[in-house]
């Protein structure tokens, strides 16, 4: 019979227990650790499923792991909190290298150290012990779409020094500045944006092309 939880914290600490002898049967031991339901601290958040601290930064001195409000999945829960406790048992020192890379392959994770995941064979155990968890008490949080970068804003460009500035929309409405250097109009360039000395023909042919591009891209 599987438990029912209703609070992340308790199930993620359960899961650390119920991982336990994933490790000790190659000769490893879980440190203590607190795990919790959060965004990494130095990291990008669209990217980094879990971070574990190292005992020095924590006012407990025990490590301390996060894992992504991102999933929700039990499995993958599981299987990115195996890869931080390995950093857990290395109590960081070792980052992604030959230390780290050690601990994990023996617990069954595979791939770049960075993205190591579980194998084939411990997934299918990550899933038995999953069952024996119950679900995991989370909904996954959706990120907004990410924001453009500048390379795909509107710039404006000096023809004669090339000295260069990227546009926002509410002020390219106005035109281009003036060059500091040259004191003369810069020219606008971007993507919708007309460009000093083109036809209108010109532009809507070069909107068609990259319309097209992006069709067979």
């Amino acid at each position: 019979m599987t438990d029912t939880y209703t609070n992340r914290e308790t199930w993620l600490q359960q899961a650390v227990a119920i991982l336990e002898p994933v490790f000790s049967e190659v000769g490893y031991g879980i440190p203590p650790l607190k795990v919790s339901c959060g965004f990494a601290a130095s990291s990008s958040p669209r990217t980094t499923l879990g971070q574990c601290w190292p005992r020095e930064r924590s006012g407990d001195m025990v490590n301390e792991i996060f894992i992504s409000p991102k999933i929700e999945d039990p499995v993958d829960v599981l299987d990115t909190l195996v890869h931080e406790i390995c950093h857990a048992i290395d109590d960081c020192q070792s980052g992604h290298g030959a230390d780290f890379q050690g601990i994990a392959h023996v617990v069954g994770l595979e791939g770049p150290a960075r993205m190591a995941h579980a194998g084939e064979s411990l997934k299918i155990r990550l899933m038995t012990l999953s069952n024996k968890l119950g679900p995991y008490p989370h909904r996954a949080l959706n990120f907004p779409p990410p924001r453009p970068s500048n390379a795909s804003r509107s710039k404006a460009k000096c023809p004669t020094c090339g000295y260069e500035v990227t546009l926002l929309k509410k002020w390219a409405d106005y035109g281009a500045p003036i060059c500091p250097k040259d004191t003369i109009r810069m020219e606008q360039v971007g993507d919708n944006v007309v460009v000093v000395g083109e036809s209108d023909e010109d532009q809507e042919n070069k909107q068609k092309l990259k319309e097209i591009r992006r069709a067979v891209s």
